[in-house]
């Protein structure tokens, strides 16, 4: 089966779920993140860089859940009009606040 190149919408979603991973994980690893969700964290990095831009389905259910994430909020964040650099619907920013 042949695989068509993704549209640049499709690549913009990957990079806005990259990027909420990433916020989301906050000061937690890729690898203790990856592993709760029983995912590689090769998977997570790809995810999370934006070269996975569509992930399968079961794969962000599990990090959301990990990350304590809705997947209603994830699909509002990566499919809602573009935000500026650093702002999100779904993740406030919680810097050092984050638990450890």
């Amino acid at each position: 089966m042949v695989r068509l190149p993704l549209t640049p919408a499709e690549v913009e979603r990957g990079q806005r779920l990259g990027a909420l991973l990433r916020r989301a994980r906050g000061h937690r690893s890729m690898l203790e993140v990856a592993l709760d969700a029983r995912v590689s964290p090769e998977t997570l990095r790809k995810i999370e860089s934006g070269r996975v831009a569509t992930p399968a389905f079961p794969t962000i259910a599990a990090i959301a859940d990990v990350l304590g994430l809705s997947l209603d909020a994830v699909w509002a964040e990566i499919s809602g009009p573009e935000r500026h650099a650093g702002q999100s619907a779904a993740v406030p920013d919680r810097g050092a606040q984050l638990p450890a």
